[in-house]
C-alpha cells in the first residue's frame, strides 16, 4: 500500500493543490495529513474542502485547535494571531466542526501519525533534537509514526541493532527494513522553514518500507498576491519565498 503524507498545509492553496497533483500521478491508495490544515494563509476553507474531498486522515495540528478555541491564541506570535482571526471569520460552521472533530492522533494499518508528538499530541510539543522523541518512540506501536510542525523534514530513527539509541539524518530517501521504530517529520506543503521554499511531501510504500520526502515547485508569487489581498500581514507573503 502507497500512502502520501502531507505536511503542514496552512491555507496555502497554490501549494496544496500542486502537491494533490503529484499525488495523483504517484498513484497512492490514501492521503495523510500531519495538522495545520489552516493557519497563516488566505484560503483555509479551500484548503478543508480538498481534505474532504480526498477522504484523507487528518489529525488536528495546533493552528487548527486554535482556530477552534480549543488552544489559546495569545501564545502565538502577532502574524499567527492574526491569520486565527482571519481564518475564524472565513470559516463556516461545518469547516469549524470539522477542524474540532479531528484527532490529536491517528493511525493506519502501517502507520502512526501526529502533529508533534505522539506521546502527548495535545501539548503541541517539539521535535527538534534526537532526545525529544524519547518519549514518541515509547509510544509508538507502528514501525513509523509521521508527523510535521516543526515545518522542516528530518527523521529520527532506531535501529535493530540499536534500539535505544537515536540517530537521525536530513535524507529524502529512506530504507526502514533495518529499523525498530522511526519519527519522520515530512516537512510542510505550504509553509516550509528549512530554506528550500519548495512545497514537501512524503510517498510511504508501506510494503516495500520506503519514505521519500518529495519536493516540488509551485507559484508562491500567486499565493503571496492571495495572502496580500486577503489584508493578512504581508510577512506571511515574503516568507515563502524564502522558505523560512
Amino acid at each position: 500500500m502507497k500512502y502520501a503524507i502531507l505536511g503542514d498545509v496552512h491555507a496555502n492553496l497554490a501549494a496544496l493543490d500542486a502537491v494533490l497533483e503529484a499525488v495523483d500521478a504517484a498513484g497512492v491508495d490514501r492521503i495523510v495529513q500531519v495538522g495545520d490544515v489552516v493557519g497563516y494563509g488566505s484560503s483555509p476553507a479551500e484548503c478543508i474542502e480538498r481534505m474532504r474531498e480526498r477522504q484523507a486522515l487528518v489529525v488536528k495540528g495546533n493552528h487548527d485547535a486554535a482556530c477552534t478555541g480549543e488552544l489559546d491564541p495569545r501564545t502565538f506570535n502577532d502574524a499567527a494571531r492574526a491569520a486565527v482571526d482571519y481564518t475564524r471569520a472565513r470559516l463556516g460552521p461545518e469547516d469549524l466542526r470539522w477542524l474540532a472533530r479531528l484527532p490529536y492522533t491517528a493511525a493506519t494499518e502501517h502507520c502512526s501519525v501526529t502533529h508533534g508528538t505522539l506521546d502527548a499530541p495535545e501539548l503541541f510539543e517539539y521535535i527538534q533534537r534526537p532526545e525529544d522523541g524519547d518519549g514518541s518512540f515509547e509510544a509508538l506501536r507502528h514501525p513509523v509514526c509521521f508527523l510535521g510542525h516543526t515545518h522542516r523534514p528530518v527523521s529520527l530513527m532506531r535501529l535493530a541493532d540499536a534500539p535505544h539509541r537515536t540517530s537521525y539524518t536530513f535524507a529524502e530517501r529512506l530504507e526502514l527494513s533495518e529499523t525498530v521504530g522511526a519519527l519522520v517529520n515530512v516537512g510542510s506543503v505550504g509553509q516550509p522553514r528549512d530554506d528550500d521554499p519548495r512545497a514537501a511531501w512524503a510517498l510511504f510504500d508501506a510494503e516495500a518500507r520506503t519514505v521519500e520526502i518529495k519536493r516540488l515547485d509551485y507559484d508562491i508569487e500567486e499565493e503571496a498576491d492571495r495572502i496580500v489581498r486577503a489584508g493578512l500581514p504581508k510577512i506571511l507573503a515574503d516568507r515563502l519565498f524564502l522558505g523560512i
